[in-house]
């Protein structure tokens, strides 16, 4: 691959320092590209362009109409695509090829709610008491927006930013994880064939330190839209406020999910698993603390650690394969570290607990599924976001000591109940701090629906309306249809 891969203004460059970064492959921690990595330059240059576009250009002029045809025209394109597009995506991230598959179906369709989105009814017109003043509010893209994704969904999460924002009008530019770039630079590859003008969307390639932080600190960017960890969105803020640029963080997350004696108990039991182990826990919104009722617990816990040490653990390429590896080295020490602090805080492990280096595992970066029991609140294991296949169980007598034991948290993104009870189900989801809520299931997303969170874990919505309101700004037109002296300045 060539190291020409910032996409700015139109044109494939490289770093201006000649900067690039090697990216491996998470399940062997061989080379699989090496990339342009930018500098604080490269992120002004592009800023600049899509300043001028923004200011000067076509795309915020353009109709809602002709703005969707080119977010339509990209979705069919990636679908004829898709296979292609998951298979980078499992080789860059390691996640199983058919959660790949899923995740570039489920962009592709995120561009084309968009694009139908943008061009239903935006404005209102209100009758007021002046009758000679018609008012009317419309909706106007924001500006620059800057729009910074994380590496456990490099392809959706580009697609939940550049979507939204572009059907509005804004010029963007994307920075995506440094260790996961190549599904976002073959999706330039695309928006540069279906032909969008020039500095309407940008692609740079870095570090979140510099080429982020430039981006969240630039005058000249109207709004910083970033997904990741709690502590690098304060980081993000404060420097956005440096001209008070809007923010959209949707941020970390150590979620519940409840599961009441009276659940379906094969049913719970799968959820339990799906909540954490999908995408190797590297979600923001797994359900990472299991709030398991003590009734339940002498049967569920032993059927949960049988079933969780059966989980395929392998290259995401592999068709058997139901998890693959974490990120990167170094990510897989921070799990590890976890491990052994919620072993010296006291808790037991009932599955997994090391890393995996049989022969077919030994070069990746792959951790068994991990399942804690005797935990207790203040253990970090319990308190702190991991993001790993590390699940904590804790157990509850009744409903209220359930939802307690649930909002205790400094998170609120996301929680789930099971029980067939749907009344008591819905009594407890609405109780629960938390902005993405599941009764009986667990992780399902919807481009139709917002998703965001509650307390830490970030501010403002992303998907549905709510994530295309996040990209406009609303004006007050205020029209006089009968324009006459006012007779305020007697001397006039």
């Amino acid at each position: 691959m060539s190291t020409a891969n910032l996409f700015i203004n139109g044109e494939w460059k490289s770093a201006l320092d000649g900067g690039t970064r090697e990216i491996l492959n998470p399940a062997n921690n061989q080379a699989i590209a090496t990339v342009a990595d930018a500098s604080v330059r490269d992120a002004e240059v592009a800023i600049d362009a899509a300043r001028k576009a923004f200011d000067e250009g076509a795309w915020p002029r353009m109709r809602a109409g002709e703005r969707a045809g080119y977010l339509f025209k990209l979705a069919d394109t990636i679908d004829g695509r898709a296979e292609e597009f998951a298979v980078l995506e499992t080789r860059n991230n390691g996640k199983p090829l058919r959660e790949a598959k899923y995740d570039v179906a489920d962009a592709a369709n995120c561009f084309r709610y968009y694009a139908g989105l943008i061009t239903k009814p935006q404005g209102q017109t209100f009758e007021v008491p002046d009758p000679n003043i018609t008012t009317i509010v419309v909706r106007e893209p924001i500006g620059v927006c800057g729009q910074i994704i994380p590496w456990n969904y490099p392809f959706l999460m580009a697609a939940w930013k550049l979507a939204p924002g572009l059907a509005a009008g804004n010029c963007c530019i994307l920075k995506p994880a440094e260790t996961t770039p190549l599904t976002a630079i073959k999706l330039f590859e695309l928006i540069a064939q279906v032909g969008f003008p020039h500095g309407s969307a940008q692609l740079v390639l870095g570090p979140g330190p510099t080429v982020g932080h430039a981006l969240a600190a630039s005058p000249l960017v109207d709004k910083i839209a970033f997904t990741g960890g709690t502590a690098t969105g304060r980081k993000i803020q404060e420097a956005a406020t440096g001209n008070l640029k809007k923010t959209t963080l949707e941020l970390g997350g150590k979620s519940p999910n409840i599961i009441f004696a009276d659940a379906d108990f094969d049913v719970a039991l799968e959820y339990a698993m799906f909540g954490i182990y999908a995408g190797q826990g590297e979600v923001c919104s797994a359900g990472s603390r299991l709030l398991l009722q003590k009734s339940l617990a002498d049967r569920f816990l032993p059927r949960l650690a049988e079933a969780t040490g059966k989980i395929i653990v392998g290259d995401g390429l592999e068709p058997a394969t139901e998890m693959g590896p974490l990120i990167s080295r170094s990510h897989m020490e921070r799990v590890l570290g976890y491990i052994e602090a919620g072993k010296a805080e006291g808790a037991e492990i009932i599955c997994g607990g090391q890393r995996l280096t049989e022969a077919r595992l030994r070069d990746g970066n792959f951790v068994a599924p991990t399942v804690f029991i005797k935990t207790h609140p203040q253990m970090r294991i319990v308190r702190e976001e991991i993001f790993g296949p590390v699940l904590s169980v804790q157990l509850f007598e009744d409903e209220a000591e359930a939802v307690r034991l649930a909002n205790d948290t400094i998170y609120g993104l996301a929680g789930g109940v099971f029980t067939s009870d749907v009344a008591k189900g819905m009594r407890v989801l609405q109780k629960l701090r938390a902005g993405i809520t599941w009764l009986n299931t667990y992780h399902p997303t919807f481009n139709e629906a917002p998703w965001g969170g509650y307390k830490q874990s970030g501010t403002g919505r992303e998907l549905g309306t709510y994530g295309l309101e996040a990209y406009l700004e609303t004006k007050q037109i205020n029209i006089n249809l009968n324009p006459q002296r006012l007779g305020w300045f007697s001397r006039l």
